[in-house]
């Protein structure tokens, strides 16, 4: 007899998906609720307090990071070293939660079709980024990579990039004082799309090593 709910529940699809989507639900709760409430320091362990080392990005990084999104560089590339001794021999130290503490949407992606970015920031100059961006082959001749020469031509539109910097520091606590707001179209004037992405590029892991 006490093997009879166990095989009713094997044999009743309908039955058998609501207890997977239970135990999915509660395992993910398990995970996740913990670190909502979780206020220690990045040195700790803690998750909601951004690293000491980090800047909030300035203007140009900033519109770099929205061309970085909207020409879907996160579909082929993460932001997520993992702490594995093959990922961190290759790319660097592995990512820490607190590092993302800013980053909405997040871009830690899923699929490497091409390396990972997160501790790409100073590995080259920025002539080899723009470079790299307008021609990948001309450099790495067995790149997969498409070439993206408009960003050479195309200005940065810095009309948002204050109701963008006001949101972030509202919601997601980026402490941007007034100054740096105010100056931001300023900042990013006569800049192309090209200096902005590579901007935002030469920025990613410079936190956690201490270099910004």
């Amino acid at each position: 007899m006490a093997g009879i709910p166990h095989e009713i529940i094997e044999k009743n699809t309908g039955l058998l998906v609501i207890f997977i989507v239970i135990a999915i639900s509660f395992a993910t709760l398990v995970e996740i609720v913990p670190l909502i409430y979780d206020q220690k320091a990045p040195e700790e362990g803690g998750v909601n307090t951004p690293m000491p080392s980090m800047k909030p990005w300035t203007a140009l990084e900033f519109e770099g990071r929205d061309i970085y999104i909207r020409e879907g560089c996160h579909v082929c590339h993460t932001q997520m070293v993992r702490p594995l001794r093959a990922e961190v021999e290759r790319y660097g130290p592995y990512s820490r939660a607190a590092e993302s503490t800013w980053d909405h949407p997040f871009l830690w992606g899923s699929k490497r079709t091409g390396p990972d970015l997160a501790r790409v920031g100073g590995r080259y100059s920025e002539d080899w980024q723009k470079q790299h961006l307008i021609d990948p082959r001309s450099l790495v001749p067995e790149s997969v990579m498409p070439g993206f020469p408009w960003l050479a031509t195309n200005e940065v539109n810095g009309s948002d990039i204050q109701k963008k910097m006001r949101l972030f520091r509202d919601r997601f606590g980026v402490p941007y004082t007034e100054d740096d707001i105010e100056g931001a179209p300023d900042a990013v004037q006569g800049a192309t799309e090209l200096d902005a992405l590579v901007a935002y590029l030469q920025q990613l892991g410079t936190a956690m090593e201490g270099q910004r």
